[in-house]
């Protein structure tokens, strides 16, 4: 029987982190409470405050730049970083010392996640470095030492912990996380999808009856647009045994598009008024710039009374205050930037513009290459028409894309009105040319703290008191295996792809491969291919596929290993029997065994190389 005492929800995001938690003593519906814990962080050289969220960003201070007292939190005293609200405001003005976007980087494929990195183009002389990897271990410490000086009899580390992932988060960066959070010593962990922990906070808020607001067939559409991200999921309304059912039945590409991109558009705007009046700004006052314009942006869209908000910029030399530069911002600007620029009416048939792009490029986040977040909206719908045509109490549908009849919106950039009201309106007048009746608003989310106070109820639900969302994997998995056929000189052996894991398998379940003629190379270094599908839901285990398109299945990062045999010669193939499954925290393990010996190798979607037991 566990010990635990509070299910604990951490969203660990783009822009802010938050924390909350729910007494697992609770036993009735009204006395499910979500205590939302404010996080004690700097908010000035030496003064501490505790702020509802924890900003996302690490700051690393030259040696002389703080007195030991001007760092000090009632349970640290490090000054070699500093992350949260006053990382924030002095990264403003010094931005090549400060870690932002970390959780952005720690799921590029592109780069080693666990190299020293961020900041990116930081001098390395001047600034020592950190990888995306120990940015999000900081974050997930902080929480936790907050937490323990709040809760000593309560230890975090002996409650049940749910962190949250974007939907679209690959396997790898799925991994990371969790260990990252293992890391820190969170051993009761679980993983939870940040539109699923949206609906929990929804369905928790409506204090039950969210069964009135819903009905079997309704398709909800959950667009979750954060600081960094833009994530998209459909979850549908289905019945068992007579009750309402919740199904997740789809989930969009990891598109790096939100509220960053909108900040540095108006800094754009606001640079070019600078340009005009003879001013050149460098790229650190641009990043400087990108700030204040967020700081005015926010108070514009809370306030629609002001008229413009100043915007000062600072500069590069030692006489900061005389020399600033000062500008405004005005709600006109606000809005044009914001509803046109990143979210034009379009038809449903738009698809995300892609350009050309330059053979060299710098190191740096592969960015959405189209900016409007409709665009991107109108493809996924498309791309997922058929999505719930094997669901009962579901008309197969006949329309261009999927039709949804409700709409969640998450995330602080829906803070603004004047955007929900546009997104409803493009999404309604698409269901009007389809002739479907238009999509009903699902409100009443918290935007900035649904996501961990849905994390915390979900822990509660896992106990089994409360309706449960069922996901399972969000695509199906494949793993290469490459054909023995002659060599030809200038041609690769043909890959086939093998199911490891169909569409929805649960966590905490395993499948056994059919039985099927493999080989494991051994004792030399190999590489793994994985290949994932947001779409193929009819493929079962151990399924080989000869022949997909580029729009069903994608290949996703590949492992380098050397599986270690001591019994057997360098390079020998191992006949084996192949076993998959999605553990706990939602990670994939393959596992290799012999046909004709003890041995026993795991390899898991990571950056680690695989065990040898």
């Amino acid at each position: 029987m566990s010990d635990a005492r509070y299910a604990v929800g951490i969203d660990l995001g783009t822009t802010h982190c938050a924390l909350s938690s729910v007494d697992l003593d609770a036993s009735e519906w009204d006395e499910v409470t979500q205590d939302l814990m404010p996080v004690p962080q700097l908010t000035g050289p030496g003064t501490v405050a505790a702020l509802p969220l924890l900003p996302s960003f690490l700051y690393l201070p030259h040696p002389d730049e703080f007195a030991v007292e001007d760092l000090t939190l009632p349970w640290d005293d490090r000054t070699d970083q500093l992350l949260g609200e006053l990382a924030r405001s002095v990264g403003a003005r010094t931005p090549i010392r400060l870690v932002s976007s970390a959780k952005s980087w720690l799921c590029h494929p592109g780069i080693d996640r666990r190299s020293s990195v961020l900041p990116p183009g930081a001098p390395e002389d001047e600034v020592s470095r950190v990888s995306p990897y120990q940015a999000s271990v900081r974050y997930l410490e902080h929480l936790r030492d907050a937490w323990n000086h709040a809760h000593p009899e309560h230890d975090l580390v002996r409650q049940e912990v749910t962190v949250t992932v974007p939907a679209s988060f690959d396997p790898a960066a799925r991994e990371l996380t969790a260990e990252a959070a293992q890391t820190v010593g969170f051993r009761r962990l679980v993983l939870l999808e940040e539109p699923q922990a949206a609906l929990y906070s929804w369905i928790h808020d409506s204090a039950g009856t969210w069964r009135k607001q819903v009905r079997v067939g309704d398709i909800i559409l959950v667009i979750d647009v954060g600081g960094g991200t833009t994530d998209l999921s459909l979850i549908a309304v289905t019945a068992r045994d007579g009750a309402l059912e919740l199904v997740r039945v789809a989930v969009g590409e990891h598109i790096l598009l939100g509220g960053d991109n909108m900040d540095l558009a108006l800094a754009h705007l606001v640079g070019g008024k600078l340009t005009a009046t003879g001013t050149t700004l460098d790229h650190w006052q641009i990043q400087a710039l990108t700030h204040g314009c967020r700081q005015a942006k926010e108070a514009l869209l809370m306030d629609p009374s002001l008229e413009a908000v100043p915007v000062v910029v600072p500069s590069r030399g030692t006489r900061l205050i005389r020399r600033s530069l000062r500008t405004e911002l005005t709600g006109g600007e606000v809005t044009h930037t914001l509803v046109e620029g990143f979210f034009p009416e379009v038809p449903v048939s738009a698809r995300p513009a892609a350009r050309p792009r330059a053979a060299l490029t710098k190191l740096g986040l592969p960015y959405a290459q189209d900016a409007a977040v409709t665009r991107h909206l109108a493809a996924f719908l498309g791309m997922q028409k058929g999505a719930t045509e094997d669901l009962p109490g579901f008309e197969p549908g006949g329309g261009s894309f999927l039709h949804p009849t409700a709409v969640l919106f998450n995330g602080g950039v829906f803070k603004a009105n004047l955007l929900v009201e546009r997104v409803m309106k493009v999404i309604n007048d698409w269901l009007a040319t389809d002739d479907a009746p238009p999509a009903r608003l699902l409100a009443g989310v918290d935007l900035d703290l649904s996501v961990a106070r849905g994390a915390s109820y979900y822990g509660y639900v896992r106990r089994g008191g409360g309706v449960r969302i069922r996901g399972g994997t969000a695509r199906s998995y494949y793993v290469g295996v490459e054909s023995a056929v002659p060599a030809v000189p200038g041609v690769e052996p043909r890959i086939q792809a093998l199911c490891l894991a169909p569409f929805g398998m649960e966590e905490g379940t395993q499948a056994e491969i059919p039985p099927q003629e493999f080989g494991l190379v051994v004792s030399e270094q190999v590489r793994f291919r994985f290949f994932g599908s947001p779409v193929r839901r009819d493929d079962q285990v151990g399924d080989l596929l000869e022949d997909w398109s580029a729009e069903e299945i994608e290949e996703l990062e590949e492992i380098e290993a050397y599986l270690p045999a001591e019994t057997r010669t360098p390079g020998e193939i191992v006949p084996v029997h192949l076993r998959a499954s999605v553990t706990e925290v939602g990670t994939l393990l393959l596992e290799a065994m012999p046909l004709d010996g003890p041995e026993h190798w795991k390899v898991e979607f990571n950056v680690r190389n695989p065990a040898n037991e």
